[in-house]
This record gives C-alpha cells, structure tokens and sequence, in this order.
C-alpha cells in the first residue's frame, strides 16, 4: 500500500493533496482542475494530480472511470468560465508587473492561439500556464462560441482521460506502485515533460525566426 510519510508529503504534492482530500477526493479534483483550466490560476498539479489519482485509486477507493468523468467535466467547465471572462473582459484584467493575471502570459496563449486556431484548445491542454489561458484568448479574439464548445470538449475530455490512462498504466507497475520514492519520480517526469516540451517549440521558433532574419 502506498502513503504519503511527513517526510514526501511535501514533497509529492499531488498526493498530500489527494491525501489531504480524504472522502472528498473526487470533488478536491474537480475544484483543482476547475480553477486551473480557466479561473486565471495556472499553478496547480493538474496533470501529476490525475495520474497520482489514477495510481492510488484502489487506496483512495477512486474509480479510474469516475475520476476521468469527473475531471473532464471540471475541464471543459473551467474554460468555459475562462473564454466568458475573456470575451467579457479582454486585456483589462492584465498587467505587465502582475504576479498571475502578467500580460506575458496572455500574449503568449494570444500567439499559441493564432498559430494553431481553435486546436489550440486541444494542444494547449497539454502545455502548463498556456491551458489557463487559451479559452481567455479564444474568448478575447471572440471565436465563435459553438466552435468553441466543440473544441473544448474535446481537448477537455482527452486531456483528462489521457492522464488518467497513463495513471492506470503506471499503476499496474510493480516498482511504481509500491514504492513511494519512485512514485515521486514518476510525478516529477510527467510535470516537467510538458513544460521541456514548451521550451523546446520556444527555442525552436526563435532559432527558426533568426534564421529567416539572417537571409
């Protein structure tokens, strides 16, 4: 059985928090990725929380089915609220100094958002800070709402069963399962890899935009 020592559980926070839910432990995890999907606060475990949750589901008495039903709805709600707010209120909210709602972080869901149109919504779910704010720029560039419907459903509902899968896989794995230091790994890899992905299409784009410059 795995659980969370004094010791991890500062460490692990998707699984303090999980812990710390106790019996309402479904609706901890919809209230996390509620607020982190569109209510202008992008730094919660969202990802790690869904896979952590997956993994201790038999401890935790969570169906895997329920808590991706759970989240998936949480998801699309979130950027429900994200894309009203935006089409409400637009760039007023936003301030250059501004240590959550930073023009910065706008005007980088803004480009994701003209680059890759309403997928964005789908691809951005995967991508940590961005999927706070693309339903904002979708609603500020005032995107048809059925279409938005549509997509972010979509990406709602993949993004969360998509997590919650790779929860289930890793828990059928011996070494991940019993053993809370590797869970800790675990948790730490899946955080990061969208974040080193981010990064990389960052760097890419500025090399490939110096290069355009230098011809």
């Amino acid at each position: 059985m795995v659980t969370a020592t004094p010791l991890t559980s500062g460490l692990l926070d998707a699984t303090s928090l999980l812990h710390s839910f106790g019996g309402w432990a479904l609706l901890g995890i919809a209230v996390v990725v509620f607020i982190e999907s569109g209510v202008l606060f992008p730094f919660l475990p969202g990802d790690s929380l869904l896979v952590t949750a997956a993994i201790l589901g038999p401890v935790l008495g969570l169906s895997p089915w329920l808590v991706a039903l759970v989240a998936s709805a949480a998801a699309v709600a979130g950027d429900q609220v994200g894309y009203t707010i935006g089409r409400r209120f637009g760039r007023r909210l936003f301030t250059p100094d501004a240590r959550v709602l930073k023009t910065s972080h706008l005007a980088e869901a803004e480009s994701f958002f003209r680059r890759y149109g309403p997928l964005a919504l789908v691809l951005g779910r995967f991508v940590p800070v961005v999927r706070t704010y693309v339903p904002l720029a979708a609603g500020v560039s005032d995107l048809h709402y059925p279409r938005f419907a549509r997509w972010n459903a979509l990406g709602g509902t993949l993004w969360a069963c998509s997590m919650v899968f790779i929860g289930v896989a890793l828990g059928h794995v011996p070494l991940v399962r019993d053993h809370i230091d590797v869970l800790a790994v675990v948790i730490v890899l899946v955080s990061v890899v969208p974040v080193a992905i981010s990064a990389y299409v960052k760097w890419r784009r500025a090399r490939v935009a110096v290069v355009e410059a230098a011809r």
